[in-house]
């Protein structure tokens, strides 16, 4: 997996590391000198003699969807006899950076990363380069670690590089036709003021994360695919003077406290009494779904009673919360992520690792990206949530609480 000169030097920027490190003049000699491509970067250092050890990186604990990763990848490393140290960044890249440090310094074996800077891959390439010089490998997963447009600039650059993740389009459009399909049985119903139209509103994780930019794209498209072949107008959005039809989560945590003030902002303006009432509600994940849920329950709405008007809510992740809230009737719909899937194929790559053999042996059997070429970045799959059939591996509803340390700098477990 060496690097197109051309495309490295376009794209990587590893070099303002260095920068930082040693001044302008060292970065300069460093980046000739210590080259990925070169042989020396793909020997890095020898590690023979330490024993095998994990060290997991996760963004933010109380990502409901994280959790349950969290829960199934570590039991899954207690029962592979794997050592592991965990580490919470609570959202915090500079967090995350000194943690893995500070790992580096403690002989770890493997660095199991969720980057806190999804999207970036500046950030990407820092750990990267880090890893590189400590001659171990990296196994990122869930969040995107390149920039929307640039796959391959830092999985095709670096060996002993993996990521595993989602196809981030596959959710949209699963959540589109959910929607679609949704509407078409209850057009009428859902049409509150009788106009003949739906307004939507839509809440968006993170700016540039790509699982994020897709489903917002292909939720609606998608369902207003549905809608006009079948004869009916097209979704719009509830706000008509907005630049944007989406509400964001400005401090990238797919909040559910975030969603719920900005509906309940919503709600005071448009509603069943001004005749402009939001009549559909579609979100990124299923924690800022329940935002949603909470503040239209302020208004006597989604209350899961005969007497109470349900607006649609439409989630992605099938979380625990999630899947309770729609048992309830209070949630419409929501698609799965599959929590132990993703967290079996880590544990496949890290057993590799742990084994010395070639860190993608034996992955025939995940699907990765074949539009970039990028063997090592494997993708697990969505599926529509039917809530007659539990979809996620029991791992992946355990109670997190019981399973494993939650220390806000790390917690270690080693397994006999």
């Amino acid at each position: 997996m060496q690097p197109d000169s051309t495309k490295r030097s376009n794209k990587i920027h590893f070099c303002t590391i260095l920068a930082l490190a040693a001044g302008l003049l060292i970065m300069l000699t460093g980046c000739n000198a210590i080259s990925p491509s070169s042989s020396s970067a793909k020997s890095g250092a020898s590690r023979d003699d330490v024993p095998f050890n994990v060290a997991v990186f996760y963004y933010d604990y109380s990502d409901n969807y994280i959790s349950s990763v969290r829960t199934s990848l570590t039991q899954g490393l207690v029962s592979a006899g794997i050592p592991y140290r965990e580490y919470d960044a609570a959202s915090n890249q500079s967090t995350q950076n000194a943690q893995i440090d500070s790992a580096l310094n403690e002989n770890i074996s493997l660095l199991i990363v969720n980057i806190v800077n999804s999207g970036s891959s500046n950030a990407t390439d820092a750990i990267c380069m880090k890893s590189y010089r400590a001659g171990i490998p990296v196994i990122f997963f869930n969040r995107p670690v390149e920039d929307n447009g640039d796959e391959g600039v830092i999985l095709n650059y670096y060996d002993n590089v993996a990521f595993v993740g989602t196809d981030p389009a596959e959710a949209g459009h699963l959540q589109g036709q959910l929607i679609g399909e949704f509407l078409l049985e209850n057009y009428e119903k859902t049409d509150l003021n009788g106009d003949g139209k739906i307004s939507y509103a839509m809440f968006k994780g993170e700016a540039k994360n790509a699982e994020a930019i897709y489903r917002t794209k292909y939720a609606v498209e998608d369902a207003n695919s549905y809608l006009t072949e079948a004869g009916y107008p097209e979704l719009y959005y509830f706000n008509q003077n907005a630049v944007d039809n989406y509400q964001l989560d400005l401090t990238g945590k797919w909040s559910l406290t975030a969603v719920q003030d900005y509906m309940l902002t919503n709600l005071a303006q448009y509603n069943e009494e001004m005749g402009n009432m939001i009549e559909l509600v579609i979100c990124n994940s299923d924690t800022m779904a329940e935002g949603a849920i909470r503040a239209l329950q302020t208004y006597g709405y989604n209350l899961g009673t005969d007497d109470s008007i349900k607006i649609p809510v439409f989630g992605v992740d099938a979380s625990i919360p999630g899947r309770q809230l729609i048992a309830e009737n209070k949630m419409t719909g929501t698609v799965v992520q599959d929590a132990g899937a993703m967290a079996e194929c880590i544990l496949h790559l890290s057993k590799n690792v742990a084994e010395k053999k070639d860190m993608l042996a034996g992955t025939e059997k995940y699907s990765w990206d074949k539009e970039h070429d990028l063997r090592n970045k494997f993708y697990m799959h969505y599926s529509l949530y039917d809530p007659s059939v539990k979809p996620l591996t029991p791992a992946a509803d355990t109670d997190i609480s019981g399973s494993a340390a939650s220390d806000s700098s790390a917690s270690e477990s080693v397994s006999d």
